[in-house]
């Protein structure tokens, strides 16, 4: 899986467990609904941290805690 996959497989998940849509997502952290729809949708060949950052903040998670995943472990990214 490329790193842009696992970030957008892992957004998925933490809305789907907080019963969040990209709007409420939006509408809490700012980041406009294009770039979470991009996030997503892997339209991005990788993803500035400045807006997972921002993204958790909307979220109210921390970036480590984005990042605690198998999704993310190395042997289940591509090079």
């Amino acid at each position: 899986m490329q790193l842009n996959q696992a970030v957008s497989a892992r957004l998925k998940e933490l809305l789907q467990a907080r019963g969040m849509t990209q709007y409420q997502l939006y509408m809490k952290s700012g980041v406009p609904k294009s770039t979470i729809g991009n996030v997503i949708n892997c339209a991005y060949d990788s993803v500035k941290l400045r807006i997972i950052h921002e993204l958790c903040q909307g979220m109210g998670i921390s970036i480590s805690e984005f990042f605690a995943s198998s999704l993310f472990e190395e042997t289940n990214l591509e090079p």
